[in-house]
């Protein structure tokens, strides 16, 4: 009888692959042995061929729900090795690990039965789990994904728990987290003094809190949330001034989809991106019922997601509105993780906690995704994704080792090793000084996960950026070669290799449009026509630069920017002249405007910027948007957007024009026609959705043009801005219509979240 060895590699441990494949050589009548090791899963069988090669082929098309099989390699068993009774599984093996980890995954319905189902010993237990559901990441410490290298690790298993996790037909068989209430971890519930409420159902006791118009900090999977009933409007509005976040949308939780359709339109791709066990924050289309005003103030969308462990389930199931479910912290910090800081650093913020004893070791935000052009399109990529590898192009097989640091905002780091990009999840702004120690921490999770030891630094070339400094000071304790990789050439290549396009794909027309990045000239760029492919770029067009006056105090206060613009295009005086009465005349007119013309005709402060995010803040602005001051980074556009939504389709015709000389996009005629429209009392939504149009053709007609020149047919979109469905949409649709190929972000964030993806395919493409 022939035998043989099998490697399979990919995301295939922690997710009952060894059982599956237990259970496939049982019923194809096969003896051997399986077992973990560093490189991921390895399969020793015999028996004939044809029984063999079933086998294999039912191991591909028959995976676990969790598992993602990256390859399988056949080889031949020496003719001496001895012949096994039967089929076992045996114990892991060590060494320097090469496989994946999972991603933390929502409750299975198997799973979830069990805790709805009186008659069995896990009923209402919140910490139910097999091999296809429950924690991952957000539990490690190290590989192999065994017990003892998890926070499960002080937590003993009862008899009953023991057996299902030593018995191979079982389905939690070697389930790391393993538990049931006589054993595993406990919840419980205690007010703002730190008692413990014991009377009743703990969880039932905090639905009902919350119900009463409470917040209530609870503990899930990957951090500390703060809930609220989202129809209190009074509950709604303290959470807001208590955690002060005055504008940025709070993300939902409904019972069930059909809680989510009274609030939200919700297609069928939707609703699947809804229950999938990733269960991601999907941002929808508002309609129907009202929740509270300041749910999301300015949108027309809001952010749903559904219960995705068997506490929240439990939580939500005689809630008669959606919660509020929002990251334990005060704005712009990092969700607390742990109880203690929980309590100490929501304190001023939680009524009540319900907290438990199972570690959170690693940080996890909820994923954020919004359907644009037909394809799901994620904003921010961290718990049920992360760190699931991107493959990239075979073409890019060879030298790895390759560690690219992000940007500063929405920033995520990236390892390139085996021909796959692993992108962390998102950690926020390293601004914060909370959000660059997690980010630090992450990084070394990440180098003992997969035992990565980088050759090569990839940086983005803003010399401030707390990342790019981190990574020099990395380079010189380690003995690492620096590369700097231009903002936006690393979006466009996130973008490409996202799309799989090998390094020998030829070169691109990438339209990069964002907030700031540091061009090749040394001054701020934003609104940029780059002919790029991984090696390089050459500048080929972009938007007018004009002053940020005030510097990063532009991008706080959106008014400046509108006063730069105007300055910039047709003149104060003039403006003034034309438009006296024009009510965001009045208000630029008490602000110290001498100041800042002299700052802008002196460059004192006042940077020019090509930036297609500042123009946005402007257009804003001008409107009455966010006019003296944003809340968050990207409000102003993104309430502008909401604004023009309405009246988008039927303003195609009406868009202002722009004028490009010299390959620099002036925006004069758009401004001289926009207050035009304002003296004329036309609506603001029609503005605004002029507006949009006319980026859009911007975009349109200057890449047609460009691609023409170059003779190039694909188009490449990249950069923050591009999260504008709007903008997006028709510019896609019309790039189309030219007969261009069109590539836009989709699984990894246009933001600055996937620009290390795009840093590092840079930095390997340099060094081959």
């Amino acid at each position: 009888m022939a035998g043989e060895c099998i490697r399979v590699t990919g995301i295939v441990q922690g997710v009952g692959f060894r059982p599956n494949v237990w259970r496939l050589a049982q019923e194809c009548g096969l003896p051997g042995q399986v077992w973990n090791d560093a490189e991921g899963v390895l399969i020793q069988i015999w028996g004939s061929r044809r029984a063999r090669d079933i086998f294999v082929q039912r191991l591909r098309d028959e995976p676990p729900p969790l598992a993602g099989i990256e390859d399988i390699v056949r080889t031949a068993l020496d003719a001496g090795a001895d012949l096994p009774k039967d089929f076992q599984i045996v114990e892991s093996r060590e060494g320097a690990p090469h496989t994946g980890v999972a991603a933390d995954a929502a409750t299975c319905p198997e799973c979830l039965a069990e805790v709805r189902n009186p008659a069995n010993r896990r009923y209402r237990y919140p910490f139910t789990n097999c091999t296809h559901c429950g924690p991952r990441l957000s539990i490690i410490r190290a590989i192999p994904y065994d017990r003892a290298n998890t926070s499960m690790a002080d937590f003993s298993m009862c008899p009953q728990c023991q057996a299902e996790y030593d018995d191979p037909a079982d389905r939690r068989f070697h389930a790391q987290p393993n538990a049931c209430p006589a054993c595993g971890p406990q919840i419980w519930l205690e007010d703002g003094e730190g008692h413990r409420l014991s009377d009743g159902d703990v969880i039932e006791n905090a639905a009902n809190l919350i119900r009463a118009g409470n917040i209530v900090a609870i503990k899930g999977l990957g951090g500390i949330h703060l809930a609220c009933d989202a129809g209190n409007a009074e509950a709604v509005d303290t959470l807001r001034r208590r955690k002060h976040r005055y504008h940025k949308p709070l993300a939902l939780m409904a019972r069930d989809l059909d809680m989510v359709k009274c609030f939200a339109e919700v297609n069928d791709a939707e609703a699947a991106l809804l229950n999938d066990r990733a269960a991601p924050i999907v941002v929808l289309d508002a309609c129907g019922e009202r929740l509270a005003p300041a749910v999301a103030p300015g949108q027309n969308s809001l952010g749903f997601m559904l219960p995705y462990t068997p506490l929240h389930h439990l939580l939500m199931q005689n809630m008669e509105h959606p919660i509020v479910l929002t990251s334990g912290n005060r704005s712009d910090e990092p969700q607390a993780i742990d109880n203690q800081e929980a309590r100490q650093r929501l304190a001023p913020i939680a009524d009540y906690y319900l907290l438990h004893d199972r570690d959170i070791l690693n940080r996890l935000d909820d994923s954020v995704l919004r359907m644009a052009g037909s394809q799901p399109r994620w904003l921010r990529r961290a718990r049920g994704y992360a760190p699931q590898p991107i493959s990239l192009a075979p073409g890019f097989a060879g030298f790895d080792n390759i560690l690219a640091m992000g940007a500063e905002l929405k920033n995520s780091f990236c390892l390139l090793q085996d021909g796959k990009g692993i992108l962390s999840q998102h950690m926020g702004d390293l601004e914060n000084a909370a959000s660059y120690r997690d980010y630090r921490d992450n990084l070394q999770l990440y180098r003992r996960l997969f035992a990565f030891q980088p050759v090569v630094v990839a940086l983005d070339r803003h010399p401030d950026y707390l990342s790019s400094r981190l990574g020099r000071r990395m380079a010189e304790d380690e003995g690492l070669q620096v590369i700097e990789i231009q903002h936006h050439h690393a979006h466009i290549a996130a973008c490409m290799a996202e799309h799989g396009l090998p390094p020998g794909a030829g070169k691109v027309l990438g339209v990069a449009l964002d907030g700031l990045g540091v061009g090749d000239d040394g001054t701020l760029w934003g609104g940029e026509f780059l002919l790029a492919d991984y090696c390089g770029f050459e500048r080929l067009a972009h938007f007018q630069p004009v002053p940020m006056l005030g510097g990063a105090q532009a991008i706080r206060e959106p008014w400046r920017n509108t006063y730069a613009h105007l300055l910039d295009s047709l003149g104060w005086e003039q403006v003034c002249e034309d438009y006296p009465q024009l009510e965001i005349v009045n208000f630029l007119n008490d602000r110290p405007l001498t100041t800042l013309e002299t700052m802008a005709r002196k460059g004192l402060n006042s940077p020019p910027a090509s930036s297609a995010g500042r123009l946005f803040d402007a257009v804003a602005a001008a409107l009455g948007i966010c006019r003296e001051r944003a809340g968050f980074e990207g409000q102003a556009a993104i309430e502008l957007e909401a604004l023009a939504a309405t009246y988008f389709e039927q303003q195609a015709d009406f868009a202002y024009d722009f004028e490009c000389q010299n390959n620099c996009l002036s925006w004069a005629p758009l401004w001289s026609a926009l207050l035009k429209d304002l003296a004329d009392e036309v609506a603001p939504g029609m503005i605004a959705a002029r507006f949009h149009h006319t980026i859009a053709n911007a975009v349109v007609e200057t890449a047609a043009h460009l691609c023409h020149r170059h003779k190039i047919d694909t188009v490449v979109l990249g950069g923050g801005v591009f999260q504008n469905r709007l903008l997006l949409q028709r510019s896609n649709l019309l790039l189309r219509q030219r007969k261009l190929r069109v590539l836009s972000p989709a699984t990894v964030p246009a933001n600055d979240g996937g620009l290390s993806l795009g840093q590092a395919v840079i930095a390997l493409a340099s060094c081959q």
